[in-house]
């Protein structure tokens, strides 16, 4: 049986899957936040080359703020899976639009 890193991390929220690659991905939700609050989004790697991404919604900071968690999907038929930890869920809809 498989258990995938991000299914264990109780406070993480599945947004969903995406074709596009997490560095793509992560970029799209910190421009759309930064244009969105006119606040200064803070994206931080959590793998070498891109393949991992934590973005940090506006005016929060890490480790601990409320963020878009892009990682290498499991699945596939996808290459990127998107979680958000730790913040209100009309942020998922922002990144919604970036899958």
């Amino acid at each position: 049986m498989a258990f995938s890193a991000h299914a264990a991390d109780s406070a993480l929220q599945n947004v969903g899957q995406s074709q596009k690659p997490a560095d793509q991905v992560a970029q799209c939700i910190a421009k759309t936040w930064a244009d969105k609050s006119q606040q200064q989004v803070t994206s931080q790697y959590e793998l070498a080359n891109g393949l991992a991404m934590a973005v940090y919604a506006p005016g929060q900071q890490p480790p601990n703020g409320a963020a878009a968690v892009v990682r290498p999907a499991n699945a596939a038929n996808a290459k990127t899976w998107v979680g958000f930890r730790g913040g209100d869920a009309s942020s998922a809809g922002d990144i919604n639009a970036c899958l």
